[in-house]
């Protein structure tokens, strides 16, 4: 049985110099690839804005030119004290062309006279709406320690554009 009025007292040469077990200090939260993911993800990567060609209104059946400009992304930033170095560059580029088909690619594209990445439509519509999403390989470096690429991509879904795509009929006139 305990008596509530017990009290331990220390000896003189324990009070002088308590044992005490010396704790553990909390190991620092450490810059992982997983932390580095999620700050990459809360600070954005680039989304790409669409060029299309024609512009505004295309025709069933001729060739229509997609392009974008390939961003450069680099960026230092504080994590957990840490100063983290981030680049980020597309692997590849979705290109939505808003009748339901899409294709994928390894370049941005590029204005006419190229041709790098152009679709067809096959049948005319009306406010068609059209992206391109880019999907980025990360890299990262822990204060100036080497390169480190993230296992998981980030995709960065672009802005819509809109056109029109119309059917031409041949017209015989005379001269």
């Amino acid at each position: 049985m305990s008596n509530p009025n017990w009290r331990c007292a220390l000896s003189p040469n324990e009070a002088e110099n308590p044992a005490q077990p010396v704790a553990d200090e909390p190991e620092a939260p450490q810059v992982t690839p997983g932390r580095v993911l999620t700050a990459v993800r809360e600070i954005g990567l680039p989304s790409l804005r669409l060029s299309v060609q024609p512009g505004g209104e295309t025709l069933v059946n001729l060739d229509t030119i997609l392009h974008t400009t390939e961003p450069d992304f680099a960026r230092s930033i504080s994590l957990l004290g840490s100063s983290v170095e981030l680049e980020a560059s597309p692997t590849t580029y979705t290109w939505h062309h808003g009748d339901g088909t899409s294709q994928q690619t390894t370049t941005p594209g590029a204005p006419y006279p190229s041709k790098d990445v152009v679709h067809r439509y096959e049948r005319p519509a009306r406010g068609v709406t059209l992206r391109v999403d880019a999907t980025y390989e990360v890299r990262f470096r822990v204060d100036g320690g080497p390169w480190q690429t993230l296992a998981e991509t980030i995709t960065a879904t672009g802005p819509a554009t809109t056109i029109d795509v119309r059917e031409a009929r041949p017209v015989l006139t005379a001269r």
